[in-house]
């Protein structure tokens, strides 16, 4: 079944997700993306930057929110987002990244999720919202 706009309700919850932010994945995001930076594919060129170890790039947080959304409504069109980057996340951790649907429009059929991204402490680490158009 596919979701629509009707079938989703004001504070409705997506499934969480434990994204993938091991090094080896990591590592293949940034050459794909051309930011082959030590920051985010080697703890010890991080460390020399005065991080505690390889980070996770903001544009890569940002994907791992528009795929929390496409598991959860995969026809979803996602027309905006947007994120505040509070702290890093740790290459090599384990976040978990969740949504909650704070507005509906019904005149434009779009509806507006609030999205964060927790390290294992609960830190909220990465914090966003998404305009998403729902067949």
């Amino acid at each position: 079944m596919s979701l629509g706009y009707d079938d989703v309700d004001f504070g409705a919850e997506l499934p969480p997700t434990a994204p993938d932010v091991t090094l080896a994945t990591v590592r293949r995001f940034t050459a794909a993306a051309g930011m082959t930076f030590g920051r985010f594919n080697a703890h010890d060129e991080a460390r020399k930057e005065g991080l505690p170890g390889a980070i996770v790039p903001g544009i890569m947080s940002q994907g791992i929110l528009v795929a929390l959304i496409h598991r959860w409504a995969p026809r979803a069109v996602v027309r905006k987002i947007d994120t505040v980057f509070r702290a890093p996340i740790s290459v090599d951790s384990h976040p978990v990244a969740r949504g909650v649907v704070t507005d509906k429009n019904d005149e434009t059929r779009t509806i507006e999720i609030d999205l964060t991204i927790q390290n294992e402490a609960k830190e909220t680490r990465v914090v966003g919202t998404a305009t998403v158009e729902l067949p």
